[in-house]
């Protein structure tokens, strides 16, 4: 088993887990669906092929910069007949950064570090309108576990972030797939089945949310404050 560790960061993100019709919302971090997504995209694969290799890898993330939800609104016309479509609201995380993990076999791991370094299809995170501002490959440990690679990465949020924090460590979420024999975790329907656009199908995911300690490479030194005694002044001659 190896591990393929990705940084998902830029101005805009949106990770939409049952968002449907006008109203297009976002969860608060990358849903596994949205990352396989991109990685069959980097494959070059179409909407109508099979998924369960890739659905079968174990996900995680961890919040390193969790970003502000801002909402916005589009309109459309019909290209057809210039009729006015409803207008939508569609939500994004703004100035956010995640860390994302894939755990699976070694071969599949490495075929889809290729990918992610030459894709066929240019990634976005989560919609076509938000492309990433860094580079997404982390590389591949296939010393560690999942949850160890999440722990042990170093900090990736932005510099200006990390100077707001003075303490040397700080604590991050993470929200890891639950295996069959892990105890009782929320539930996301974000596990998917099929992208195909006539029939998109999705289903109901176990995340276990934990957090891990990181160190904080901008943390300002503490400042040793002296003893002081007004009243020394005052000592009698």
């Amino acid at each position: 088993m190896s591990v393929m560790m990705m940084q998902l960061a830029g101005p805009l993100q949106s990770w939409g887990a049952a968002a449907r019709f006008a109203r297009r919302t976002t969860e608060p971090a990358p849903t596994k669906s949205g990352v396989i997504g991109l990685m069959a995209a980097a494959l070059g694969r179409d909407r109508s092929t099979d998924l369960t290799d890739l659905a079968a890898l174990r996900f995680g993330i961890r919040i390193d910069q969790p970003g502000s939800m801002i909402r916005d609104y589009q309109t459309a016309q019909h290209f057809d007949t210039g009729k006015s479509m409803p207008v939508s609201e569609r939500f994004y995380l703004a100035d956010a950064v995640f860390l994302a993990a894939l755990e699976g076999d070694t071969d599949l791991i490495e075929t889809l570090h290729d990918a992610i370094r030459a894709p066929v299809f240019l990634p976005y995170l989560g919609r076509r309108s938000c492309p990433p501002a860094r580079r997404i490959d982390l590389g591949v440990h296939h010393d560690r576990t999942l949850s160890q690679a999440l722990a042990e990465e170093e900090w990736r949020a932005a510099t200006w972030y990390q100077r707001r924090h003075r303490h040397t460590h700080v604590d991050l979420e993470t929200r890891i797939e639950a295996g069959p024999t892990d105890g009782p975790a929320d539930s996301l329907r974000d596990q998917p089945l099929s992208f195909d656009p006539r029939h998109r199908r999705y289903a109901l995911r176990g995340v276990l949310t934990d957090h891990v300690n990181i160190p904080n490479p901008c943390a300002r030194p503490a400042v040793s404050i002296p003893d002081h005694d007004p009243t020394s002044v005052l000592g009698g001659t």
